[in-house]
Formats: C-alpha cells, sequence, structure tokens
C-alpha cells in the first residue's frame, strides 16, 4: 500500500514528521513522504498518522 501526502490539502501541522519521522518529513513547511518510503501504507503507525491528519492530507492508495 503507498502513502503520500496531498500537498493542496496539507497545512503544514508537522504532526505527521513528528509522529513517524521515519516515513515523513516536511518540505517548504508542508508534509511529505521521504523519497523511498512511499511503500509503508500498510504500517499501523503510518495508516493511524492518515487518521489523525489533521488536515486530512495523507492519503493511502
Amino acid at each position: 500500500m503507498r502513502v503520500s501526502v496531498d500537498p493542496e490539502v496539507c497545512y503544514g501541522s508537522g504532526e505527521c514528521a513528528h509522529r513517524v519521522p521515519s516515513v515523513f518529513t516536511a518540505v517548504d513547511g508542508l508534509g511529505a513522504v521521504i523519497p523511498g518510503r512511499e511503500e509503508t501504507g500498510g504500517d499501523p503507525r503510518v495508516r493511524d498518522m492518515a487518521e489523525r491528519c489533521p488536515s486530512q492530507a495523507i492519503r493511502l492508495h
């Protein structure tokens, strides 16, 4: 399962990078998936962060 962050929806709270720094980072003040970590959508921490994202910008595909 792939994970991504929709930059059109993200408002840069930083929760994802704070809670799951092995997968998420900040780019230009917005959340982003670290290159090479896109296939981590099955990780329970990533799924939990997708549910908790304040802007609901994290997408699991």
